[in-house]
């Protein structure tokens, strides 16, 4: 296996590589060559990423796994399923799309992960974690149902194995006994250590049609003296069980295979062929390394899980926002509110680095609680502690927290417990597509009895607002946007905003127009409020609402405009509309906001001219419902 050290600014050579163009023309390679296309394969990737950004450390850990799943499988008939979708650029590379990774999460490029829009080779379209063997599990019964003869094939990583539902469909498919196959791609020796000869041993014999067919035999003929067989399988379990790490998954109903090398391709294809035409639930345990061949992103995998796009020279300065990430804002106000209240505890679905929980997890290690991709524990951890008195901060990406709605209802809502929400990621996040969109949170938090839901204007309103929330006693949310704010000092003493209170920044002379703009859209508002004499209020409270201003600039205004980063529909505009309708007043409204279509992914600047939220835009809606 080549190593290398920097990522190429230039297309490197890949005589092997440009011959594939699809799973078909890698299967007339010879096994011996698999290998050297493995190092083309890693090197074309590493090219492609620095030209376009993008998820990397994982991708580079399954060059091999990818390689050998394509050689034996007939894709896209026989349906291979990716968890996430982070490690799927070889996937992609190797499935028709190579010329067009440079494109990769770039506006009308390719997506960041599996689509099935985009490939016959992606069976099912994937973001969040730990959906990959509940799918393929639903594909196969349909296949068996169907009388299909195909295989199916699951991927799965050790950290999206942390999610109950990865377990709720090991459970379900074990019972069902469905042929289908998971592959445990652990690359963070969360299960086992690293491989070594013993493991490589029993991964070849477990695998082995040797072993298959005597273990078959044995069972046919000591199955006929009951006390035997029950005694013989018995000691083959605690047997496994002693040197491997499968007997969670046997006990499951899944025939365990492995450890095997995840970087072995000749023994991945091998291992893969014993087992493919086994019947019945399979697991094959591969042990990898994230951010293989590369040394840095082996060093350090969680810098490496992405990166951005290479520029040929370094950007102006000017062009970089002078502001500081909400996040870092966040990750600030935690550190300072845990010094001053020893009750705080945080809380996130391994979310550490992307929420910015990192000093707080050095400087308070005993309150802090990676749950790992496990949100509805997330939720419904905190309701415990906060049963008992302590005061838990759930850091959660708005697209995630989706995933447990219900515990946030019937766990902390239902008994109105002191728990705050920080929801990162709200509104168009970017290149990472509609999976990763926080766009319906203030649609999905606003219906919900006890909550209390803010969104701030800047950075400075976001500390204040995540004090605010603290304070609360009951349940409360402040959402915020990935990036940086405009650059707004922020305060370091910590100021109680009155609940439920709106501000005027801009009051108009003519009367014609009033915008109520909730979250960092309110700057957009103010670019063009001179222009179009607009009053611009920052709402800041989703609810409860500001029903009174509400009041007054519907009587003092000929239209009112509602502006939000969320879906229009449901959302914060929807909510001015219901208590005016609620008061028997017919206003003249204009809701702006997310379009009810997905978008796709692009630069979040670009998305908000497609969802018409972009100053221009806002300025052309208004004028046309004023002229």
């Amino acid at each position: 296996m080549k190593i290398f050290e920097r990522i190429p600014r230039e297309r490197p050579n890949t005589p092997l590589l440009d011959q594939v163009s699809s799973p078909k023309d890698l299967k007339q390679l010879e096994l011996c060559e698999l290998e050297i296309l493995a190092d083309e394969l890693r090197e074309f990737l590493l090219y492609s990423v620095g030209q376009s950004g993008g998820h990397f450390g994982a991708g580079l850990g399954v060059v091999e796994l990818t390689i050998a799943l394509h050689y034996v499988f007939d894709t896209p008939d026989d349906r291979l399923v990716w968890d996430v979708g982070h490690q799927a650029y070889p996937h992609k590379i190797l499935t028709g799309r190579r010329e067009k990774m440079t494109t990769i999460r770039h506006k009308d490029g390719l997506a960041a992960f599996p689509n099935r829009a985009e490939s016959e080779f992606d069976p099912f379209t994937v973001g969040h974690s730990s959906t990959s063997i509940g799918a393929t599990l639903g594909m196969a019964i349909a296949s068996r149902l169907k009388g299909d003869d195909r295989q199916h094939v699951a991927v799965i990583g050790d950290g999206a194995l942390t999610a109950g539902m990865a377990f709720e469909a090991l459970n379900h498919g074990g019972h069902d006994e469905t042929d289908m196959i998971v592959i445990l791609n652990d690359n963070d020796m969360s299960i086992s250590e690293n491989v070594g000869g013993m493991q490589k041993a029993f991964g070849r014999i477990f695998s082995s049609r040797t072993y298959s067919h005597m273990r078959e035999g044995s069972k046919k003929v000591l199955g006929t003296i009951p006390p035997v067989w029950e005694l013989a399988k018995r000691a083959e379990e605690h047997m496994k069980g002693m040197v491997t790490p499968g007997t969670l998954f046997e006990e499951l109903g899944f025939q365990y295979f492995g450890p095997a090398d995840g970087h072995d391709v000749v023994s991945l294809v091998k291992t893969l062929r014993n087992i493919k035409d086994q019947d019945g639930p399979k697991l094959l345990h591969v042990a990898t390394t994230k951010g293989k061949g590369f040394l840095p992103a082996e060093d350090e995998p969680i810098k490496y899980h992405a990166i951005s796009k290479i520029e040929p020279q370094q950007k102006p300065s000017e062009n970089k926002s002078a502001g500081k990430k909400f996040s870092s804002v966040f990750g600030d106000w935690l550190s300072d509110m845990a010094a001053l209240d020893s009750k705080l505890v945080g809380i996130t679905p391994a979310m550490k680095e992307g929420s910015d929980m990192v000093a707080f997890a050095e400087k308070y290690p005993d309150r802090y609680f990676d749950v790992g991709i496990a949100e509805q524990h997330a939720v419904t951890l905190a309701a415990g502690m906060a049963c008992e008195g302590l005061k838990p901060v759930v850091a959660i990406y708005s697209t995630f927290l989706q995933r447990a709605y219900d515990q946030l209802i019937h766990d902390v809502t239902i008994m109105n417990l002191d728990v705050l929400f920080a929801i990162d990621r709200a509104g168009l996040v970017g290149e990472d597509g509609p999976t990763h969109f926080g766009s319906f949170d203030l649609s999905y938090l606003r219906c919900i009895p006890n909550m209390i839901v803010m969104a701030p204007k800047d950075e400075n309103e976001c500390r204040q607002m995540l004090y605010t929330g603290y304070q609360h006693q009951g349940p409360a949310a402040v959402r915020y946007p990935r990036g940086t704010g405009i650059g707004a000092d922020i305060q370091e003493t910590m100021n109680l905003l009155p609940i439920g209170e709106s501000e005027i920044l801009r009051e108009s002379q003519s009367k014609k127009v009033a915008v109520l703009a909730f979250g960092t859209l309110v700057y957009k508002a103010l670019e063009i409020s001179e222009e179009l004499d607009l009053t611009v209020v920052n709402m800041r409270f989703i609810k409860p609402l500001d029903q009174k201003t509400v009041l007054t600039i519907q009587q003092s205004h000929g239209l009112i405009v509602t502006l939000e980063e969320n879906s229009a529909m449901a959302g914060a505009g929807s909510a001015v509309n219901e208590f005016l309708a609620e008061q028997g007043i017919q206003a003249n409204l204009l809701n702006l906001g997310i379009p009810d279509q997905y978008l796709e992914h692009g630069k979040p600047n670009v998305l908000l001219e497609d969802a018409g939220l972009d100053s221009q835009s806002i300025k052309e809606k208004i004028l046309k419902r004023i002229t």
